[in-house]
C-alpha cells in the first residue's frame, strides 16, 4: 500500500479530497491511500516518515519551502497540487489521482510482478 498525505490549511476541504481520491484508486483496485493533515502538523508528519508522497494543497504554498526541506531529509517527493485538482468535483478528483499515480506507477508494477511471482 503506498500512502500519499495532502497538506493544508485546517485540513477540513483536504479530507474530505482525499477520501474521494482514495475511493477512486480503490475503485481501480490500485492500492494507494490518500489522507489529508494541517500544515501546523505537517512538517513532524514528515519527520516521522511514515507517507510515501506529501500533497501540498494551493493556499498552503507559503509553507512549501520548509515542508520541501522536510520531505527531502526523508528522500520523499513534495508536489504542489494544481487549484484545479483541488476542488471536490469528478474532474478534479481524476486531476489529482493522475498527479498522484505517476509518482508510484513503478512501484506498484515491481510490487505487483514480485506478488506474482515474476
Amino acid at each position: 500500500m503506498k500512502k500519499a498525505l495532502i497538506i493544508c490549511n485546517a485540513g477540513m476541504s483536504s479530507s474530505m479530497i482525499a477520501q474521494k481520491v482514495t475511493q477512486f484508486f480503490e475503485g481501480r483496485d490500485l492500492p494507494i491511500q490518500v489522507e489529508a493533515t494541517t500544515v501546523t502538523k505537517g512538517k513532524d508528519i514528515i519527520e516521522k516518515d511514515q507517507y510515501d508522497l506529501y500533497l501540498l494543497s494551493p493556499q498552503v504554498k507559503m509553507a512549501s519551502e520548509n515542508l520541501t526541506k522536510s520531505a527531502k531529509a526523508k528522500n520523499k517527493p513534495l508536489l504542489n497540487i494544481e487549484p484545479e485538482a483541488y476542488l471536490p468535483t469528478e474532474e478534479s478528483t481524476i486531476k489529482l489521482a493522475m498527479q498522484i499515480f505517476p509518482v508510484f506507477k513503478e512501484d506498484l508494477k515491481r510490487e505487483k510482478a514480485e506478488r506474482e511471482g515474476r
